[in-house]
């Protein structure tokens, strides 16, 4: 196996309580750095991912404005190291509730934050500065496009595969060794470099009692979700952000190898438009994970857009 990726400004691991869960933190530096002028940035990461997912970006933003600035990237319920929901699946709603209490606990009842998400964190955070809008002062999205719209005609058929899969256990595939993960990571995204592969493999699985290494992540987040998709709803929520937004994606990334022509590039672009104050950006080669693909000139975007 490859030389793993050697941190910049490593993070440590810390544990809060979170509306009863016991949720996993990656952290750098401390709330003492923060300021209204640089309050703590909070990273969302995506679905199927971690918090250590940001180390890349955080290494270099860190050698562009020094290691001053906090930064707290906590793994979502049922991901890394944080304690699984408990129930049947996963709701977006219990995302929001989730931030919602971290925020409170970083920043305090009424302090703003600066907030990223990337992909499904990207979502996350997108509504939650709309229905929070004072507690966010830069709010940054990498790719989180939201889903196609649905039609009411569609919810007999999520149902009901909702209620086919709750029969069924649902499983994530192990690996025989720690290379082999990565190796997986790297599959998925052949921009990943085998360092940063090596490294993200130690914190993507741990080894179990049967000596093989299992992804860190519960397996009920693969079930369907029987409530449909409400795009007039999330709009309502992006229209009153007041925060600036950054936009950044990947020139790589093809929303049609998602979703096909249920959700076209216009029907997104037309969504963003309705964001207030919005900044866009695209970042060369990247893919989805752009903040892997391209961490330098990412966290470039970052240190401009969050002083200025």
């Amino acid at each position: 196996m490859s030389s793993p990726y050697l941190p910049h400004r490593p993070g440590r691991s810390r544990f809060v309580e979170l509306r009863g869960l016991r949720c996993h933190l990656h952290e750098w530096g401390d709330a003492s750095q923060a300021s209204p002028a640089r309050p703590t940035l909070v990273m969302l990461h995506g679905w199927m991912d971690v918090g250590a997912s940001f180390q890349f970006a955080v290494d270099a933003l860190a050698a562009i404005e020094g290691a001053d600035r906090h930064v707290i990237a906590p793994d979502w319920r049922g991901f890394g190291l944080s304690d699984p929901g408990g129930a049947d699946g996963y709701w977006f709603p219990d995302y929001l509730g989730d931030l919602d209490a971290l925020v409170d606990s970083v920043a305090g009842p009424a302090a703003a934050i600066d907030l990223l998400g990337h992909s499904m964190g990207g979502n996350v955070a997108m509504v939650y500065a709309g229905v929070r809008p004072e507690r966010i002062r830069r709010l940054v999205n990498l790719e989180g496009f939201g889903l196609p719209a649905t039609r009411p005609a569609q919810a007999p058929k999520r149902y009901l595969q909702w209620l086919d899969e709750l029969k069924q256990p649902m499983e994530l595939r192990p690996y025989d060794s720690l290379q082999a993960v990565a190796d997986r990571l790297r599959k998925t995204n052949p921009l990943l470099s085998e360092d940063r592969a090596a490294w993200l493999a130690g914190h993507w699985s741990r080894q179990a009692d049967d000596g093989r290494w299992h992804i860190l992540g519960d397996p009920a987040h693969k079930r369907a979700n029987p409530v449909l998709y409400q795009k007039d709803e999330v709009l309502a929520c992006w229209q009153r952000i007041a925060a600036p937004l950054l936009w950044v994606e990947g020139d790589r990334t093809d929303v049609s190898k998602w979703w096909g022509d249920r959700y076209p590039r216009s029907d997104f672009d037309a969504r963003l438009a309705q964001v207030p104050q919005v900044e866009r950006q695209v970042l060369s080669p990247a893919g989805h994970m752009l903040h892997h693909d391209q961490p330098e000139a990412l966290a470039a975007h970052l240190a401009r857009f969050l002083q200025a």
